[in-house]
């Protein structure tokens, strides 16, 4: 597994995989300006709803460190964290993390006064546990997981929900990855997921160095998988919970939860808690990001694939209705229906 997000060694930049460039070239970025940042999470140089949390708190930490002497500390720290939250609306993460780390100034400031030192060191302590957090939410997450699947089993994946979404194991994934240090034999469908591909170009990638029986799928041919009995279970990672269990993941992932209500197998979510959004009602007041044409009509394709005068409709995520969801896994336990009594209970834990 690969290290995706972290501190630079003199603590002066973030240090991000660009997921870019896999699965053909490893490549690490030093970003140290909020420009930088902000095209990283824009771009998805850096991406998966957990692991943008975890770069937001180390990149508010480095932007913290290089306002100036003379500027207003703490109103420049508040444009700083409002110029990132702009940059991804959907993915609850990002804001959760990046309050957590404004919380931690103003508190620093009540208790210590306005001691830069201080509110510097209690913002790395932050960040640092942020994804700290995120390490052993992925492992209790896999856990719960394994109890819900038997070795040599089928499982359907869609886009990315791996170590490259998070700091470890992942959430989706995590599961099949603890199964596989357990001598679990599982037989992985991973969808290639239109039009960023995360599914062909990262899942595929991770299973494969992780020595996971992988088979890659176009996105239309998880029907036809589904009825010959290849799959037992879906596994999918989300972006945000609603409090009636609504959830919003990679655009196509409610394709695939219709599809397994038909054949009868069972649609897992798997998040830590950072994704719940018990303020937001249902899906309908998700926000949905809509991203560039492009990536539809050109994408990874050497030459553009589509008509130069064709309309092109490209929202990033859709949402899954909760009945058509089995179970929302946590590090907290297993959430099933009534989701409105389930999540607010093991949001209360």
């Amino acid at each position: 597994m690969y290290d995706n997000v972290k501190l630079s060694e003199d603590e002066t930049a973030v240090v991000i995989l660009d997921q870019t460039k896999l699965p053909g070239k490893i490549e690490y970025l030093n970003l140290k300006t909020a420009a930088e940042m902000k095209n990283a999470i824009m771009t998805l140089q850096v991406r998966g709803a957990p692991a943008i949390g975890i770069f937001a708190g180390y990149a508010l930490f480095v932007l913290a460190k290089s306002i100036p002497q003379t500027a207003n500390f703490s109103a420049t720290l508040k444009e700083l964290r409002n110029y990132l939250n702009a940059t991804r609306p959907t993915a609850v993460n990002l804001s959760k993390a990046l309050d957590r780390m404004m919380n931690v100034a103003r508190n620093t400031v009540k208790s210590s006064g306005k001691n830069r030192e201080k509110i510097l060191e209690a913002l790395w302590r932050e960040a640092r546990l942020i994804q700290h957090e995120d390490v052993a939410t992925c492992r209790s997450i896999a856990e719960y997981a394994l109890s819900l699947v038997k070795d040599r089993q089928g499982i359907l994946t869609y886009c990315n929900a791996g170590a490259l979404a998070t700091s470890r194991y992942g959430t989706a994934t995590g599961g099949i990855f603890l199964g596989a240090e357990r001598g679990y034999n599982f037989k992985v469908y991973c969808c290639e997921t239109r039009p960023l591909m995360q599914g062909a170009r990262l899942t595929a990638f991770e299973l494969v160095e992780g020595g996971i029986d992988t088979t890659l799928i176009c996105d239309s041919m998880a029907s036809k998988v589904m009825a010959e009995g290849r799959i037992h279970a879906c596994f999918v990672g989300c972006d945000r919970v609603a409090a009636n269990g609504d959830t919003a993941n990679k655009i196509g992932t409610s394709m695939i939860a219709v599809l397994a209500k038909h054949y009868r197998i069972p649609f897992y979510v798997f998040c830590p808690t950072s994704t719940l959004d018990l303020s937001c009602k249902n899906g309908k007041e998700i926000p949905i990001e809509t991203r560039p044409d492009d990536e539809v009509h050109s994408g990874y394709f050497r030459e553009r694939l589509a008509p130069e005068d064709v309309k092109i409709y490209n929202p990033s995520f859709d949402v899954t209705p909760a009945d058509l969801i089995t179970a929302i896994v946590t590090e907290k336990g297993v959430c099933r229906a009534p989701y409105g009594e389930s999540l607010k209970k093991i949001s209360a834990m």
